[in-house]
C-alpha cells in the first residue's frame, strides 16, 4: 500500500519540476542576463569574445587538433551551466510532470496557434539551440505536437529576451528589430509549416487530437514521479546526447577554418553562404552579436550580417544531431531549412530597415 497515493504524488511531482526549473533558469541564465545589462547600457559596446577565433584561428585555416580543443573549451566554458540545466530539466518533464498536462498546455487548436504556445514557452528559457535541445526531446518524447516542440526548439535561441536587449545596446537598432521580426516568423509561421509538411498534411486539429489522445491513453500507465525514475532518464539522456554533441561539437571547432570563409563581400552569393553556414555553426547564447559586428566591420554587408543574426542562434548541426531521432530527420531537416529561408529573409530585410 502506498504511503502517499497517486494524485499526491503527481502534484509534489509538478512541484518539485516547477521549482528545480526557475531555480537552474535562474542559475544559468536570468541572474547572469541580468548582471551583463548594467555594463552595456553603460559602454554600449560588446566586450565578449568571437568563439569562432578562439585559439587565434583566422578563416581559411587548416582543421587542426588545436582548433577543435580550443573552440570545445571555450564554448564549453560559454555553455556548461546552461547545458547541465537543460539536461535537469528535461528529466523532469519527462518524469515529473503527467503528459496530459503538458499536451493541454501546449498542443492548441490549430497549427499557429501550437507553435505560438511552444514559441512562448521557450522565451523565458532562453538557451542557445543545443543547450535547449535535450528539453526539446524530452517535450516530444511527451506527446507535444511537431509545430509547438519546434517553436519551443527555435524560440529559444531566436527570441530570447536577453539577447534582443544586449542587439540593441550595442547595435543599430534595425538589427534588433530585424532579428525580432524574422525571428517571430520562423518561430511562429516556420515551425506550423514544419508541422505542415511532417504531419502529411492533415488537419491540424486532427493531428492535436491523435496526440492528445494518444498522451491521455499512455498518462494512465505512466509511472508516478520518483526519484528513481527522474534519476534513470538524466543518466539515458546524458550517456546518448553527450558523446554525440561533443564529437559534432569538436568537428566544428576542428574545420571552423574553412566553415566560415567570410570577409569583405556582398551580394546573393555572401548572403547565401552566410545562411547556410550560419545555420550549421554552434555558438553560445548571444555569440552571434561580436561574429556580426567583428564581420561587419571587416566589410562584410549588411544582407549577410542580417543572416547571421537569425541563422547562427537558430539551430546548428550539434543540436540537429541531438534532436534528430526524436523530432524525425524530415522534421530536423525542415527546420534547418526554415531557419536558413529566415536568414535570407532577414539579408532583405536589415538593408531595407538601414537604408
Amino acid at each position: 500500500m502506498e504511503v502517499v497515493g497517486r494524485p499526491a504524488r503527481l502534484v509534489m511531482g509538478v512541484v518539485a519540476a516547477s521549482v528545480l526549473t526557475v531555480t537552474l533558469l535562474a542559475w544559468a541564465k536570468w541572474m547572469p542576463y541580468a548582471a551583463k545589462v548594467p555594463g552595456l547600457a553603460a559602454s554600449h559596446g560588446w566586450a565578449g569574445a568571437d568563439v569562432l577565433r578562439a585559439g587565434g584561428v583566422q578563416p581559411g585555416d587548416a582543421p587542426s587538433w588545436s582548433a577543435a580543443t580550443s573552440f570545445t573549451w571555450a564554448y564549453g566554458k560559454a555553455v556548461w551551466r546552461a547545458l547541465l540545466a537543460a539536461l535537469l530539466i528535461s528529466a523532469a518533464l519527462q518524469t515529473l510532470i503527467p503528459k496530459t498536462w503538458l499536451v493541454r498546455v501546449l498542443n492548441r487548436p490549430g497549427r499557429l496557434r501550437s507553435a505560438m504556445a511552444g514559441g512562448l514557452a521557450g522565451t523565458p528559457s532562453m538557451m542557445c539551440a543545443c543547450c535547449t535541445a535535450p528539453v526539446a526531446v524530452g517535450l516530444k518524447r511527451r506527446g507535444v505536437s511537431t509545430a509547438a516542440v519546434v517553436a519551443y526548439w527555435l524560440g529559444n535561441p531566436l527570441l530570447n529576451p536577453a539577447v534582443l536587449v544586449f542587439l540593441l545596446l550595442v547595435a543599430p537598432w534595425q538589427r534588433t528589430a530585424t532579428r525580432l521580426v524574422v525571428g517571430v516568423l520562423v518561430v511562429v509561421g516556420g515551425a506550423a509549416l514544419v508541422s505542415w509538411l511532417a504531419d502529411g498534411r492533415a488537419p491540424a486539429a486532427a493531428a492535436a487530437s491523435t496526440a492528445s489522445a494518444a498522451s491521455a491513453a499512455e498518462d494512465a500507465d505512466d509511472p508516478p514521479p520518483s526519484v528513481r525514475r527522474y534519476l534513470s532518464v538524466l543518466l539515458r539522456s546524458s550517456v546518448i546526447l553527450l558523446p554525440e554533441y561533443l564529437v559534432v561539437v569538436m568537428l566544428i571547432g576542428a574545420f571552423r577554418g574553412w566553415l566560415f570563409p567570410l570577409g569583405e563581400g556582398s551580394g546573393l552569393l555572401v548572403v547565401l553562404v552566410a545562411a547556410l553556414v550560419g545555420t550549421a555553426l554552434v555558438i553560445p547564447t548571444a555569440g552571434e552579436i561580436p561574429i556580426a559586428q567583428g564581420l561587419a566591420l571587416a566589410g562584410l554587408s549588411l544582407g549577410g550580417v542580417g543572416a547571421l543574426l537569425v541563422t547562427l542562434p537558430a539551430v546548428s548541426l550539434p543540436g540537429m544531431i541531438m534532436v534528430g531521432k526524436a523530432f524525425g530527420w524530415r522534421v530536423t531537416v525542415a527546420t534547418a531549412a526554415v531557419a536558413a529561408a529566415g536568414g535570407i529573409a532577414a539579408a532583405g530585410l536589415l538593408p531595407l530597415l538601414s537604408a
